[in-house]
């Protein structure tokens, strides 16, 4: 019973909007289209205030400067080019192999870290 009583008062609503609206379209369309682009404005401004101030990040942190680094990094490494058309595609590679070029692999650049290995205690002497 509730729902049919909240039901008809959007109807309501809705209509009465319908009819102010259809109202000011045929006695005053220019002060209708001033007001419509006063409400547009208005919900832009608030918009921009709520997304700059809550939902946007001021200053992203170190650790996600350093991701986007390493993505970047990795797309550059694996990025493969595809032929530019099937005639590159189709030559045969020279089997000889001293004709072949030598692929030069790249440093990885990750460090050893020396742990305390001589430091281990015995399982067995617990």
């Amino acid at each position: 019973m509730k729902r049919k009583s909240i039901s008809i008062a959007v109807y309501m609503i809705i209509g009465l909007a319908t009819i102010g609206l259809l109202t000011q379209l045929f006695t005053n369309p220019g002060n209708l289209i001033n007001n419509m682009f006063i409400s547009i404005g208005f919900g832009v401004i608030l918009f921009a205030i709520i997304y700059f101030v809550f939902i946007r990040k001021k200053s992203s942190s170190n650790e996600m400067k350093k991701y986007k680094q390493a993505v970047k990094q990795s797309k550059a490494k694996y990025h493969q080019q595809k032929p530019a058309y099937k005639a590159n595609a189709t030559k045969q590679q020279p089997t000889n192999p001293t004709l072949r070029k030598k692929k030069h692999k790249r440093a990885a650049h990750l460090r050893v870290i020396e742990g305390n290995k001589h430091k281990r205690k015995d399982r067995a002497s617990f």
